[in-house]
């Protein structure tokens, strides 16, 4: 009877373990299959779905929903990815070069399930289409510049290299933001020639900065100087001009005072020739009381004559 009982407990334990085994199988393999069928994409990306290896469709940011087992999904970068690249190249005159150029680019979200169904993803479509259009577009444009024009305006060769890469790159579904040269070796000796010839640049442009700076000085004491000869004229000129006026003017006060003056002996004149009174009234202003002592001719009165009227 013991044994009995023993076997018959623990062949319920038994049973009770298996039970929960498999209910234990049942709900992992439930939270496997909801594992399966949910999936998120995240910010900054797209969802490329594929069904048994076949891109079927493209998904935004955000949880969604697959069928397991048969749906797969590869995430796609839409935000700005730089692509680097360093080569070698020549200069229009054929001066060997090295360059690191470098184009910030980006997938266009709505073209992005076609760029990955043609190319396969980022990195096939850099290494095969961006890539070497990159380096061409570089060469290209090193090979359109001397080397003293490439160290000293570097933003046309940046600027050349854009146009070129984006007319080769017009086809397909991204967007060009920029491009840069981020790094250049010229030969040594080359160097050398620049630093020594913008040297000598800089030393004719001191010199050059000096004489225009004496010649500001002459031109500044010539402009004092005719500013001071202008100046002792304008004096001279009014001095003259005061001289002159007040000449004009006495002579003018003359000139009147001789017309009064001949008016005034006209006047007399004429009084005179028709009046003998007033002839003897003259001479009687201007006697001086003295009696004459000598008297020429006949019949002359040693006075004025009163007798007329």
């Amino acid at each position: 009877m013991l044994n009995n009982g023993l076997t018959t407990k623990a062949e319920i334990n038994t049973d009770k373990i298996a039970k929960n085994i498999k209910i234990g199988g049942v709900l992992v393999f439930a939270l496997f299959i909801v594992w399966m069928v949910f999936y998120t994409i995240d910010e900054g990306h797209v969802g490329i779905v594929k069904r048994f290896g076949e891109a079927t469709t493209q998904v935004n940011p955000g949880l969604h929903l697959k069928v397991p087992f048969a749906d797969s999904v590869e995430e796609l970068e839409i935000r700005t990815r730089k692509n680097a690249e360093a080569l070698k190249a020549s200069t229009f005159e054929q001066m060997p070069v090295q360059a690191e150029v470098s184009v910030n680019w980006t997938v266009i979200r709505s073209e992005a399930f076609e760029l990955y169904k043609n190319y396969g993803g980022l990195d096939q479509f850099e290494n095969r289409i961006l890539d070497p259009r990159l380096r061409s577009a570089a060469k290209d444009a090193l090979a359109r510049f001397k080397a003293e024009e490439i160290v000293q305006n570097r933003g046309k060769v940046i600027q050349r290299i854009e146009e070129t890469l984006l007319e080769t790159m017009a086809e397909f579904p991204v967007k060009l933001d920029s491009a840069q040269i981020e790094n250049l070796v010229l030969p040594a000796k080359y160097l050398q020639s620049i630093e020594t010839k913008q040297t000598e640049k800089n030393l004719a442009a001191a010199e050059k900065h000096r004489l225009e700076r004496q010649k500001l000085e002459a031109q500044r004491e010539v402009n004092t100087a005719e500013a001071k000869r202008d100046a002792e004229k304008a004096r001279a000129d009014g001095s003259a001009y005061a001289i002159t006026t007040e000449a004009k003017a006495e002579a003018e006060a003359i000139r009147m005072k001789g017309l009064a003056e001949a008016e005034a002996i006209k006047k007399k004149a004429e009084a005179i020739k028709t009046s003998k009174v007033l002839v003897e009234y003259v001479k009687a202003q201007q006697w001086d009381g003295k009696m004459p002592t000598t008297v020429m001719g006949q019949g002359q009165d040693i006075l004025w004559n009163m007798k007329e009227k």
